[in-house]
């Protein structure tokens, strides 16, 4: 049978914060060499695919996404043939690998950068966003920093302003000039013809500026909590029309190499989100879905997000979902623990491609972090606000061991206070674990059709309760998932006989069904529907 479906839509993607998975030279941060070590444990867990966060070379002002060489690897992780090393390994494993990709916005220290300020007549003068000072000679709008303050960094050589959506060291790239184009798709080439299988693209919506440079208006929605860079609405630095055509290069490249994909980096409401698959296939292949990251976790409003979303979807248009992320606070301390494992089932049932952030499968939480211990550039520029990403970087748990197995330094982040309990070798010993929870349900992708690329469709079962139904050809399957404390009792209806293929308990495996289901609070129950 001709196969209907690539790889990166029936698979699961799992990301790894490259500083915090695995050390593997004992200098307290993780490296290509820790990542290598750890293949068979991801092989165990079946994912499909590895997501590494950037490891180019970099000053690190933002830990990797001020890039300063976009055809090498930094140091401090390893060399290009430790790089050549691990992509072979994991793909003997059979699994793929996605490299972060940062377009919008360079090192200050990236050669380009230098010769763009050196002075008005170099060849690379027009690289970066660059423009004259205001008539009181400030900034020339009003555009913010995504890091606080303005967006605009004066440079005294060449007697302006230079823009930077985040730090001021890491200048916008001006994707306006064809020159920049080129030299980006360049890099890409040069990781494509390496065997990647395709990339991550950082803040992607952010490639195109207004070309008149108008001044962005008030958010009416501001509040001080959300961080002075919510303060305006991001309309004409953002998201603007022409980004579409540089995207549709990117795929053009991506597309004459076999089984490639893309994954944009993209935090925008649904209706404008979908745009970025392009008419056809000029789009990129995954703009990243972050309702799950962004919204209240309540049922009436997870129903509705699903259901908006798959309306939304163009015909081409592949979905997928996402829990939890390196720039977000980890799902166990948004939810509770004791909603991790329906967390899981929604993540990993839901029609599309699943990302998973290395740790939440251990229910791993955010870690305090001490004003003495902070990192994050983004938590020193505005402290206080609960902005910071350390807490959800933290060093991922392996064993009981010093350090959690993470490393026999100490650590650049601080473990997590319960990695003697919480770690790997705890929850693989433990077959009712929340570690073997999400091995059962990426394994079942692998076994049912239904779950990997079936349909979806919408199953009324109550106020606290989200399902749906998954079907494909003659699968077809149930998943209910209660978020509420109290036990629920569903009516199935027309779907009268089954058994639970699986509990999030992991307890009810093969447990008969028939007209209605009984429910324990937080739990969820994936249910195959053997007649109607």
């Amino acid at each position: 049978m001709l196969k209907k479906h690539q790889w990166w839509q029936e698979g699961v993607v799992y990301q790894i914060y490259p500083r915090s998975f695995q050390d593997g030279n004992g200098d307290g941060v993780g490296d290509l060499a820790g990542i290598r070590q750890r293949l068979d444990y991801l092989a165990w867990l079946g994912v499909d695919a590895i997501w590494i966060s950037p490891i180019y070379p970099s000053p690190m002002a933002d830990f990797g996404y001020d890039v300063s060489n976009y055809t090498d690897i930094h140091p401090l992780f390893g060399t290009l043939d430790d790089f050549d090393a691990l992509l072979a390994e994991a793909h003997a494993r059979g699994m793929r690998l996605i490299l972060d990709f940062v377009p919008n916005h360079t090192s200050d220290q990236h050669p380009w950068f230098a010769e763009s300020r050196a002075s008005r007549d170099n060849p690379k003068h027009d690289w970066y966003i660059w423009r004259d000072p205001a008539p009181d000679g400030g900034p020339p709008n009003n555009w913010l920093s995504s890091f606080g303050g303005s967006g605009w960094q004066y440079d005294a050589t060449r007697g302006q302003y230079y823009y930077h959506a985040f730090l001021k060291e890491q200048p916008d790239l001006n994707w306006r000039n064809p020159a920049v184009q080129d030299a980006m798709l360049d890099a890409m080439r040069f990781w494509l013809d390496r065997g990647v299988d395709g990339f991550r693209i950082d803040v992607i919506w952010h490639l195109i500026k207004d070309e008149d440079f108008r001044h962005n208006p008030d958010n009416p929605e501001y509040e001080a909590h959300m961080g002075e860079h919510r303060r305006l609405l991001s309309t004409y630095n953002t998201d603007r029309p022409e980004v579409h055509d540089v995207i549709a290069r990117m795929r053009e490249l991506l597309d004459h190499y076999p089984d490639r994909m893309m994954v944009g980096e993209i935090y925008l409401p649904v209706e404008r989100l979908v745009t970025y698959y392009g008419t056809g296939a000029g789009g990129v292949h995954l703009p990243f879905n972050f309702q799950l990251i962004g919204m209240a976790w309540d049922p009436v409003l997870i129903r509705a997000a699903i259901d908006q979303y798959e309306a939304a979807l163009p015909p081409h248009g592949w979905p997928n979902w996402v829990l939890g992320n390196h720039d977000n606070h980890r799902i166990a301390s948004r939810v509770g623990a004791a909603q991790t494992r329906l967390a899981a089932m929604l993540l990993l049932t839901l029609r599309g491609t699943p990302t998973l952030y290395y740790g939440d499968e251990l229910g791993m939480a955010d870690v305090p972090i001490s004003p003495q211990q902070v990192q994050d550039p983004l938590e020193k520029n505005m402290p206080g606000l609960g902005l910071g990403r350390d807490p959800a970087r933290s060093p991922m748990q392996w064993d009981d061991s010093v350090n959690a197995g993470f490393s026999t330094a100490e650590p650049w982040l601080p473990m997590a206070a319960d990695y003697r309990d919480v770690n790997v070798r705890a929850q693989a010993r433990d077959p009712h674990s929340l570690l073997h929870l999400y091995r059962k349900l990426i394994h079942l992708r692998d076994d049912w059709d239904a779950l990997a690329i079936g349909r979806y469709r919408g199953f009324s079962a109550g106020a606290q309760l989200v399902g749906y139904l998954r079907e494909h050809e003659n699968e077809r399957l149930l998943v209910l998932l209660n978020f509420d404390t109290a036990q629920q009792v569903v009516d199935l209806g027309d779907l009268l006989c089954g058994e639970i293929l699986l509990s999030t308990s992991l307890k009810r495996e093969g447990e008969p069904v028939a007209q209605t289901l009984l429910l324990d609070g937080f739990e969820g129950v994936i249910v195959r529907a053997s007649c109607n």
